[in-house]
């Protein structure tokens, strides 16, 4: 069996980094085509304490991000796949997470108008597409980052980060990094497991 090699700096940094991990904080990627976008969003997602990031691939290929400067991200996020949105929000939803899906729409809110404190799955789609009408019709609501200028929209990595950190933002206020989200044992697991990498 493989031992652990780690410096005691570098052993402090894990378990400190996975104290703050946030369980019920999770991101669906959906159909997003450049592999830069996605190494981005998991960078973002490794920096707000992300555990997981779930994908739904059924028209773009499957990015590769091992070789985007931001790459090193993605060796401290859990991966899931789905075969379909609808199987992907039904085990969220079974699980707790409210599903709140990003798309300019007369019906959406705005992202600050909702509680990121309560276990939450933010929905980004395809960077020209959007959102899918699947992700439309079966999340919970939608919801809109407002803005200022003349566009419409920010580019998808850029509004994953505007969403996540407001969640961070909320969820710090509430005192959720002050104790580990992870039980002792996954602690443990995880953390020899990281050492690894």
């Amino acid at each position: 069996m493989m031992q652990p090699f780690s410096t005691p700096e570098r052993a402090d940094k894990i378990a400190l980094a996975l104290r703050r991990r946030q369980p019920t904080l999770t991101v669906v990627l959906e159909n997003i085509h450049d592999p830069h976008n996605v190494s981005a969003i998991l960078r973002s997602c490794d920096a707000v304490g992300v555990l997981k990031v779930h994908f739904v691939y059924t028209i773009e290929e499957f990015p590769s991000v091992a070789h985007t400067p931001a790459a090193g991200a993605h060796k401290w996020i859990e991966f899931e796949r789905h075969t379909s949105i609808a199987a992907c929000f039904d085990a969220l939803q079974r699980e707790g997470f409210q599903v709140l899906a990003t798309r300019i729409d007369p019906g959406a809110a705005s992202l600050y108008e909702h509680d990121l404190t309560k276990p939450t799955a933010l929905v980004l789609g395809n960077e020209h597409r959007g959102i899918s009408e699947d992700v439309t019709r079966l999340a919970d609501r939608l919801i809109y980052i407002p803005m200022m200028g003349m566009a419409e929209s920010l580019n998808v990595s850029v509004a994953t980060a505007v969403c996540l950190f407001e969640a961070f933002r909320q969820r710090r206020e509430r005192g959720m990094y002050d104790e580990p989200q992870l039980s002792p044992e996954a602690l443990r697991s995880k953390e020899l497991e990281w050492q690894l990498k």
